[in-house]
């Protein structure tokens, strides 16, 4: 594992820990659309390291340290912190369009992040083989990337969990979109992923404009 994988993962641990023990430091740096209507902006940076429970921490930091690797040894430190980051925020800004009537509506979680990690990963080894933990078959990246925004816009519709679909969402596109404004050749050279992947786009501007989202 890298240094910066690593230390992210450790500064997430502790400031996850932190926000288990302390519920002031927990509220008061949660992603919350009140707050955020308040101008509270550092909450799209600051949720991003906190986390509901230690199973969300682990699932979360585990994502980051098999994901981590694949992307920083091809994009280097700074841009592979710059997808991280951009990811974090973008995710956490859809999360407030599509939740922006709703002022009760909070959330916290790296999920925005690891996500454009992850699908930052699939664009750049689109071969890959990955699986899901409840469905243990193993399927090329760019299949699995798509089938599981399909399954993030049910989740969004659905709203049957308290899993954070929208952040999903919005840091997967926002890491795909990065990894191509950084290696701008990848569009030549994955053509037909690139307009696989606009396939869940699509479906999300359908189903927003229907007033299904």
């Amino acid at each position: 594992m890298s240094i910066p994988v690593l230390l992210l993962i450790v500064f997430n641990v502790l400031v996850s820990y932190k926000g288990f023990s302390e519920s002031h430091f927990f509220e008061r740096y949660k992603f919350s659309v009140l707050a955020l209507h308040k101008q509270q902006y550092y909450r799209l940076l600051s949720s991003g390291f906190l986390h509901v429970d230690t199973a969300h921490l682990v699932f979360n930091m585990f994502a980051l340290y098999m994901f981590g690797d694949f992307v920083i040894q091809i994009t280097g430190v700074f841009l592979f912190m710059l997808i991280y980051i951009l990811s974090l925020l973008a995710g956490n800004y859809f999360t407030y369009v599509n939740h922006k009537n709703e002022p009760s509506y909070s959330a916290v979680g790296a999920s925005g992040a690891v996500s454009g990690i992850v699908y930052s990963s699939i664009l750049i080894f689109p071969q890959m083989q990955l699986a899901l933990i409840f469905f243990p078959i193993p399927m090329p990246g760019y299949v699995f990337g798509i089938l599981y925004l399909l399954y993030t816009l049910f989740g969004m519709k659905s709203r049957r969990d308290n899993i954070g679909h929208t952040a999903h969402f919005g840091g997967a596109v926002s890491g795909f979109a990065i990894t191509l404004f950084i290696f701008p050749s990848l569009i030549y050279m994955q053509t037909n992923l690139i307009l696989l992947m606009l396939i869940p786009l699509i479906v999300y501007v359908v189903m927003k404009r229907n007033g299904n989202l």
